[in-house]
C-alpha cells in the first residue's frame, strides 16, 4: 500500500466509534470487594447500545485531534464584531474554580455563604459605580434575559402608575437583533426607529413616532455600526418628555468604561453582559450573565433577589438575599451563573480604576486602526470615528468582481484568522463587523490588515479562489443551508 497524504487524513478523521476494536479497553478495574448490587427492572434495561473498544491512548488522541480542529481565542485572531472574543485571563478560571466558591450549593443558607454574598454585594456596587445607575440585579442569566428583565421592568413601572394605555417601544434599527424579541415578549408592540444618513437616530422620525402610547426605547449604545449616538441626549429628552422609559442594551460597553455613564446620561435600565465586556468570551454555548442596572424609579422593580447589606448580631457586616418591594420576581433559578460574578469580579478588581479607563480607550483605537489602514480597500458606509468596532461593506467587491461578504469571510479562515459577523447589522449590505478589542497587540492588527488587503487584491486577480474558500481546512467550502437544516449528526453503522 502507497501510504498518502490523503490516507492519513482519512484515518485521522475516523470517529470514535469507527476505530472501536472489538477486546480493546482503556483500563482494567480490580477484582470488586463489595456486593453486587441489584439491577432496576429489565423494562430500563437494553443491551443493544454499542460503545466503541479503545485504548487509552486512542481515545486521547481521538479527542485531542478534534481539540486542534477547533477556532479559538486561545488559538486564532478572533475579530467576531458586537460579540467581543477577547483574551480571558487564566487567572479569573483559577479563581472561579477555588473549592470555597466551586463547592457551595444556591440552596445553602445565607449564614453559611457569607463571602460569595459579599462578592455579589460588592459586584452590584461596582457595576453601578461603572454604568452610574442607582441599583443592580444580578440574575439574569444572559444578554437577552436581560432585555427582558429591562422591558418586564418598564412594563412594570407603567402598570404602578395605572399608565396601562403605554403599549408601544421604540427600538433603532441600529439595535441588537434580540433587542424586538424581548419587547414582544414582554408584551409590547414594537417600533422600527430608523437611522439617519450619520448612522445616528433619526430624531425627526423620533418625533414622529412619540405619544402617549409610548412605554419606552431600547438603543443599542454604541450602536452595531459601532458608532457613538452624538444625538443621544437629545433621543433621551424627547422621549422622557413623552413618559417612555430609556433602555439601554450595554453588550458593547466594553468601548465605554471608563469614558461615559449611562446613567448620566438619562437611562432608566441598562443591562450588562458580563461574559463579553468583563470576562469569558462567550459563543459555543457557554454560562452568560446579563446583570441589569437601574436608575431611581425602576429600583423597586428589580428582579429578586439581589443582595443587602446589614448588620449581624456582633454588630458587624453580614448579608443577605432580599426582594425589592415590586419586583418582576426571578429571571431563573436561584441566583444567577455565580461563576460568571467571580470572573466579573476578578477582572474589575484586577483592573482598578486606571486599567478600566485604559480597555475603553484600547479598544476604541485599535477598531478605529483597523479603519484607517482598510478605508479604501473595503467599502466603509459610515465614514466617522468608530468605537469598538468597525462596519465594512463587501458592495464594492460584490459589484466589480461578484464576491461577496461570505466569501471574504471564508477566505480569512484559510490564513488562520477567524471571520468577523457578517451580513450585520441588517442596513449596511454585505456588512462585515469587525472588533479587534482591547486585548490584541498592533503586530496582530497589523497581520489581519495585510491578510484583509491580500484578500481584497485576490477578488480582484482570481475571485474563484474566494468563492472556492476556505481551502485549508479538514471541510472545504460546505452547503450552509443543508448543513444547517439536515445536520448528519447520529453515527450509523457501516
Amino acid at each position: 500500500m502507497t501510504i498518502t497524504r490523503e490516507y492519513l487524513d482519512q484515518n485521522n478523521r475516523k470517529l470514535l466509534m469507527d476505530r472501536s476494536v472489538p477486546g480493546r479497553m482503556g483500563t482494567t478495574l480490580p477484582k470488586l470487594d463489595v456486593p453486587a448490587a441489584p439491577l432496576p427492572d429489565k423494562s430500563m434495561l437494553r443491551d443493544s447500545l454499542e460503545f466503541p473498544e479503545v485504548t487509552e491512548n486512542e481515545i486521547v488522541r481521538y479527542f485531542t485531534q478534534l481539540s486542534q480542529l477547533n477556532f479559538s481565542i486561545d488559538t486564532q485572531f478572533y475579530p467576531l464584531g458586537s460579540c467581543t472574543m477577547k483574551y480571558n485571563p487564566k487567572l479569573h478560571e483559577e479563581m472561579s474554580f477555588q473549592p470555597g466558591f466551586a463547592n457551595i450549593h444556591p440552596n445553602q443558607s445565607a449564614e453559611s455563604v457569607q463571602g460569595a454574598l459579599k462578592l455579589m454585594y460588592d459586584l452590584q456596587g461596582l457595576l453601578c459605580e461603572i454604568t452610574g445607575m442607582k441599583g443592580a440585579s444580578l440574575t439574569p442569566m444572559a444578554g437577552a434575559d436581560g432585555e427582558l428583565a429591562g422591558m418586564l421592568m418598564t412594563r412594570a413601572y407603567h402598570q404602578s402608575r395605572g399608565d396601562l394605555k403605554r403599549t408601544k417601544v421604540l427600538i433603532p434599527d441600529s439595535a441588537h437583533g434580540t433587542n424586538p424579541a424581548s419587547a414582544a415578549m414582554a408584551g409590547f408592540e414594537v417600533v422600527t426607529l430608523k437611522s439617519d444618513a450619520n448612522g445616528n437616530t433619526d430624531l425627526e422620525a423620533l418625533k414622529s413616532l412619540v405619544g402617549p402610547d409610548l412605554a419606552g426605547l431600547m438603543i443599542t449604545l454604541p450602536s452595531t455600526l459601532g458608532l457613538f449616538d452624538t444625538n443621544i441626549l437629545e433621543v433621551v429628552r424627547i422621549v422622557k418628555e413623552n413618559g417612555g422609559v430609556i433602555y439601554g442594551d450595554g453588550a458593547n460597553l466594553n468601548a465605554l468604561l471608563g469614558r461615559v455613564k449611562l446613567g448620566e446620561l438619562g437611562f432608566d435600565v441598562i443591562h450588562s453582559n458580563l461574559h463579553k465586556t468583563f470576562s469569558t468570551p462567550h459563543g459555543g454555548g457557554g454560562p452568560g450573565a446579563g446583570p441589569v442596572m437601574v436608575g431611581e424609579r425602576l429600583a423597586p422593580f428589580l428582579p429578586a433577589p439581589i443582595v443587602a447589606k446589614k448588620k449581624g448580631d456582633d454588630g458587624k457586616d453580614a448579608y443577605d438575599y432580599f426582594y425589592p418591594p415590586q419586583t418582576i420576581g426571578k429571571m431563573g433559578a436561584f441566583q444567577g451563573n455565580f461563576g460568571m460574578f467571580i470572573r466579573a469580579y476578578t477582572f474589575i478588581r484586577l483592573l482598578g480604576n486606571t486599567g478600566i479607563d485604559k480597555i475603553g480607550k484600547d479598544a476604541v483605537i485599535n477598531a478605529n486602526y483597523v479603519q484607517s489602514q482598510l478605508k479604501g480597500y473595503y467599502h466603509l458606509p459610515y465614514d466617522r470615528t468608530c468605537m469598538h468596532e468597525v462596519v465594512f461593506s463587501a458592495k464594492n467587491l460584490k459589484k466589480a468582481h461578484d464576491v461577496d461578504a461570505l466569501d471574504v469571510a471564508k477566505r480569512l479562515i484559510d490564513y488562520n484568522i477567524h471571520p468577523p459577523t457578517m451580513y450585520f447589522p441588517l442596513i449596511v449590505e454585505q456588512a462585515l463587523m469587525i472588533e479587534p478589542t482591547e486585548s490584541e497587540s498592533v503586530e496582530t492588527l497589523d497581520t489581519f490588515i495585510e491578510v484583509m488587503k491580500t484578500i481584497a487584491q485576490e477578488a480582484k486577480d482570481n475571485p474563484e479562489l474566494l468563492h472556492d474558500a476556505p481551502h485549508n481546512t479538514p471541510n472545504t467550502r460546505l452547503d450552509e443551508a443543508r448543513a444547517a437544516r439536515k445536520p448528519d449528526l447520529r453515527w450509523k453503522k457501516a
